[in-house]
C-alpha cells in the first residue's frame, strides 16, 4: 500500500491540496489533478476535492472514498 486513506474526501481531508495525487485503493490507478480524467471528461487542473460527487475510478469503478493520498505528497 503506497498511501493513506483520504478520509472525508472530497474536500474534508487537510492532506488533500489542489495538486495532491490520490491512488485508488482497489486497482492502484492514480488521479493526477494536472492531467484530469479523460474517461469522465474532467479537465486538467481539477483538484480531487472538486470532482463531482458521482465521479468514480475510471478503471475499476471504485468510489472516491477508496482513494488514498500518496505518501510522497506534500502539496498545500
Amino acid at each position: 500500500m503506497n498511501g493513506r486513506p483520504a478520509e472525508g474526501v472530497p474536500g474534508g481531508d487537510p492532506r488533500v491540496g489542489a495538486g495532491t495525487r490520490l491512488e485508488c485503493g482497489v486497482c492502484w490507478w492514480v488521479y493526477d489533478p494536472a492531467q484530469g480524467d479523460e474517461v469522465w471528461q474532467i479537465a486538467p487542473g481539477t483538484p480531487f476535492s472538486e470532482l463531482p460527487g458521482h465521479w468514480r475510478c475510471p478503471v475499476c469503478d471504485a468510489p472516491q472514498e477508496k482513494f488514498m493520498v500518496l505518501s510522497d505528497e506534500h502539496d498545500d
